[in-house]
């Protein structure tokens, strides 16, 4: 499976002009019958894919007679294939120097144009782009492709800096222990990562998915199979995983029973154990390569790369949504404001659920791929900006990761001077390219609460001053483990829900700034039964006040449907403060404040004969009255069932 991005579709399209060119000349430069023929049989071995027979003909060729300028020419193209742009420019130049005919220099004009621009001397790509262009009216097809070219070049001169300590770190030989691995993805909390490894340098050779973990020392282990549910004697290969580490959906081609050549198939994670793939089915998968996937942080948003008819280039992004019945929606391509004519790739939407990265050969860049990033707000993706300098480069840069807290990336960096060799490598990300929108994450394990067993339990995230669900996910039901993204610009409601339980709810304020330290939270539900209690952590009131704040209504509705569910429970609502002002104040402010929630829940249904509203003042605290965290921990609503 060919999954590897490098500079395909601005080389292909040049091998193809610079190949159309040299096959359209009618009169070769030499007369040496020989030579003519080591030339003619290295071209047969050329688009064959075998160089090195190809090359050794063609140096005999040159041998023969020093003036072949068509077979210097042919050379340039081997060693350009083969990466090797300097080899490619120091014949192109020897070519060129052998022909005064403008006609055959506008060849080498284009390609040495571009093979600058792949060792990222833009001057001199530029020089030899606008003698192309001055000299070329007739082939509208490279003179597109040349001010293509030349439109990144004078992209690169005013945009590229140096920043000295900007050094990518390539992973340590543990990690990258293969001929190939590309494509990395984490959790979000950063303990297991996640990449395809090829065991050869060759398009056939073996694909499969690893994991490496993080020892209790922070370093990375040496890389395992994901699964044997997921990997076989098939390829599988370009990889996303959910935050949480529980989803995970991958790419496999030709064998698995698909609808096209690549397909996305799915797997999920029970305790240690992964289940049998599942196809996703024609909503996303159609009869034309699909790879290169990448999930929102809850899993419910998929983006991946197509390259089936009625897109806009020739490979597009498109994105699909999950239903409730575990279903997802019919891909939708993500339009011309990040998809254009050329191609479009590996996208990586960041666990704030924002922030889109995608590779780009059809934007102005500094050669090749590079990496851009899109904002989504209201639904509608904002004009892609590129990522800059010096995170993109005159090679291609593609498969990014970024961490939560938006500081680290992690991609892989194929070895300039080779074909196919590629390794992992971590960046710091640069602060004036810093995500705006940053997030952390909660999590630990959902137990009941008597006898400490993992639960499955549906735990939810909500924006309180929207009242919107922001994300959903279960925590696992071996384990009882759950992870929640949490991203920085929201006033957040968490609950945590499981048939037969009472819920409860944490409260987690980033409207402002992020808290930089992961919360750990382990999450005890208490079975609905006699006695059993929950903080309504989420219903706030006006300072001094029992007016109900307006973003408490998610917690509101929120136990109204619990009664609503429960039919036959009945249940004391009651109003505690801390110890600051007199005993009596306090108590005639928890009274009415228990009134006033007592009294959004008749309003919306709930009968008066299955509540019981009660005020304590600050006589039941939950912690010391020592510190303002303590004292605000003690000023809450209640939620207890009697009966």
């Amino acid at each position: 499976m060919k999954v590897m991005a490098g500079k395909v579709f601005l080389l292909s399209l040049v091998l193809a002009i610079a190949t159309a060119v040299a096959c359209a000349q009618p009169i070769l430069s030499t007369k040496n019958k020989k030579a003519i023929e080591l030339y003619t049989d290295a071209d047969n071995f050329r688009v064959r894919g075998e160089y090195d027979q190809a090359m050794a003909m063609l140096q005999e060729a040159i041998q023969r007679d020093k003036n072949f300028s068509e077979a210097y020419f042919r050379v340039a193209l081997i060693h350009k294939t083969q990466r090797h742009y300097e080899k490619a420019i120091s014949y192109y130049h020897q070519g060129l120097a052998l022909n005064v005919d403008v006609k055959k220099q506008k060849a080498y004009f284009l390609e040495l144009g571009e093979v600058y621009q792949f060792v990222g001397d833009y001057e001199k790509s530029l020089q030899f782009l606008n003698r192309y262009l001055d000299n070329e009216i007739m082939n509208k097809r490279n003179i597109e492709l040349a001010t293509h070219l030349k439109r990144n070049s004078v992209y690169a001169l005013k945009n590229q800096k140096v920043i000295s300590d900007f050094r990518p770190k390539v992973l340590s030989d543990t990690v990258n222990a293969f001929p190939m691995q590309y494509f990395p993805v984490l959790t979000a909390d950063e303990q297991e990562l996640i990449f395809t490894r090829r065991l050869g340098g060759r398009d056939m050779d073996d694909e499969d998915l690893v994991v490496v973990k993080k020892d209790s020392q922070g370093r990375w282990g040496r890389p395992t199979s994901v699964s044997e549910a997921i990997n076989s004697r098939l390829n599988e290969g370009t990889c996303t995983i959910s935050a949480d580490g529980r989803q995970l959906i991958f790419t496999s081609c030709a064998g698995r029973r698909g609808y096209g050549s690549c397909d996305l198939f799915e797997s999920r994670k029970n305790g240690d154990t992964w289940t049998t793939p599942v196809n996703l089915g024609p909503q996303v998968n159609s009869a034309a390569w699909e790879s290169q996937p990448s999930l929102s942080a809850d899993g419910n948003m998929l983006f991946f790369v197509s390259d089936r008819r009625g897109g806009l280039g020739n490979k597009d992004i498109y994105v699909s949504y999950k239903l409730n019945n575990n279903q997802w929606t019919r891909a939708e391509n993500l339009g011309d404001k990040i998809n254009t004519p050329y191609e479009e790739i590996s996208p990586f939407i960041h666990v704030n659920g924002r922030t889109l990265f995608f590779a780009s050969n059809g934007r102005p860049g500094f050669g090749g791929f590079d990496l851009y990033r899109s904002e989504r707000e209201n639904s509608v993706w904002s004009e892609p900006t590129n990522f800059g300098s010096p995170v993109n480069t005159y090679e291609d840069q593609f498969s990014l990761y970024i961490t939560a807290d938006g500081k680290r990336g992690f991609y892989s960096h194929e070895d300039n001077d080779k074909i196919n060799s590629s390794k992992i490598v971590e960046i710091t990300i640069p602060e004036d390219l810093r995500l705006r929108y940053v997030s952390n994450y909660v999590k630990g394990v959902v137990l009941d609460k008597k006898t400490r067993k993992p639960l499955k339990a549906k735990v939810e995230l909500f924006n309180i001053n929207q009242n919107v669900l922001t994300s959903a996910v279960y925590s696992d039901s071996v384990t009882g483990e759950y992870l929640m993204v949490l991203t920085q610009g929201a006033d957040y409601a968490l609950y945590a829900n499981s048939p037969g339980y009472l819920f409860q709810s944490l409260n987690f304020n980033y409207e402002s700034e992020i808290h930089h330290d992961p919360v750990a939270m382990d999450i005890l539900l208490d079975p609905a039964e006699l006695g059993a209690s929950s903080v309504l952590n989420n219903i706030f009131f006006e300072f001094n006040k029992f007016d109900i704040q307006e973003k408490s209504t998610t917690e509101l509705d929120k136990v109204v449907r619990f009664m609503n569910e429960n039919p036959g429970l009945r249940v004391e609502i009651s109003g505690h403060t801390d110890n600051a002002g007199t005993a009596a104040y306090n108590l005639q402010l928890s009274q009415k404040r228990s009134h006033a929630v007592a009294q959004y829940l008749i309003d919306h249904g709930i009968e008066v004969s299955r509540l019981e509203q009660k005020g304590y003042g600050a006589g039941k605290p939950i912690r010391p009255n020592d510190t303002e965290e303590n004292r605000q921990v003690n000023r809450r609503i209640e939620f207890r069932i009697v009966r």
